[in-house]
């Protein structure tokens, strides 16, 4: 189902008006299980709102941080009725994230584009243009770059370090937009230091824009393909991971193109009926673009 909600940032406080019945997954293929549970567009007045690409959603499914490709950041509450859908949500001020010591703030350096959250409390953030990875202790803190990696100034300036997951030991995975060849490659950082990049198969025309491991222990990739005017088209994957990397990929959701918007960012999560996949979508700062939240369940 559809709502549309409208933030008061200031405040703190949402209004919810409008609700226009249920809707299903547009399936097509076998391995294609998620089924739409619901979406929710967000509008605000904030001139910092919009343009988010990142999502994190804590394991109860209330809690939510949304990161903006303007290096800026929102705490927010997401309320759910008895079924478990979205009923509002409380989104909190936007707030610029800070530089690394040492640097000015800039726009070159603030496109901030993946987010990770570890056991510990610490906070990751990917950046496009000049790609790096940064350690925050708290998303208010002074950052820390993390070591850099001579691979990506390699990177197209506007389709580098577009994802970022860290898995239950605190290994970070950070996937380029820009594809290899027909393979997609995955950069990992492990015991301070970079390794030897796993990779992913490409199939169609599909680029990478966010990763997410499940508490199922899996790896989850979204990915989008633009079609212009026709608007974009959405897909979800699941890998297993090894000690030989990536195996056993699924696709689990291959959206008609204009079903959502520009769904960039993912966190999975496991509701009491099974694992969900929350998405939020990056409007471009684009009148003819919205901002929406979608949730998808997805197949154990």
């Amino acid at each position: 189902m559809r709502r549309r909600i409208v933030l008061g940032l200031a405040a703190g406080l949402v209004l919810a008006c409008g609700i226009d019945g249920s809707a299903t997954s547009d399936s097509s293929r076998k391995s294609e299980e998620a089924a739409l549970i619901g979406a929710v567009t967000l509008t605000s007045q904030d001139p910092l709102f919009g343009g988010f690409s990142a999502l994190w959603v804590g394991p109860s499914g209330t809690d939510m941080i949304a990161v903006s490709d303007r290096g800026a950041y929102a705490r927010g509450l997401i309320l759910r009725d008895a079924k478990g859908t979205v009923a509002s949500l409380q989104l909190g001020p936007m707030t610029r994230l800070r530089p690394a010591k040492g640097t000015a703030p800039s726009g070159r350096r603030s496109d901030s584009e993946g987010l990770a959250i570890g056991a510990d409390g610490q906070v990751f953030v990917s950046f496009e243009n000049i790609s790096r990875v940064s350690r925050f202790a708290g998303l208010n803190a002074v950052p820390v770059d993390l070591p850099d990696n001579p691979a990506f100034a390699l990177l197209p300036s506007n389709q580098s370090l577009e994802a970022l997951a860290i898995d239950a030991q605190g290994t970070l995975y950070t996937v380029p937009e820009a594809p290899v060849g027909r393979m997609i490659p995955v950069h990992v950082f492990r015991n301070g230091k970079w390794r030897d990049p796993l990779t992913l198969p490409r199939i169609g025309n599909f680029l990478p824009v966010s990763a997410d491991f499940g508490p199922d222990g899996r790896f989850y990739l979204l990915e989008r393909r633009f079609d212009g005017l026709t608007g974009f088209a959405s897909r979800l994957r699941r890998f297993d991971l090894g000690a030989n990397g990536f195996s056993d990929g699924e696709i689990l959701l291959q959206t008609k193109v204009g079903r959502h918007d520009n769904l960039e960012g993912m966190s999975i999560w496991r509701a009491p009926d099974g694992l969900r996949a929350t998405l939020i979508s990056d409007d471009n700062f684009f009148a003819l673009q919205v901002t929406e939240i979608v949730e998808y369940s997805l197949p154990d």
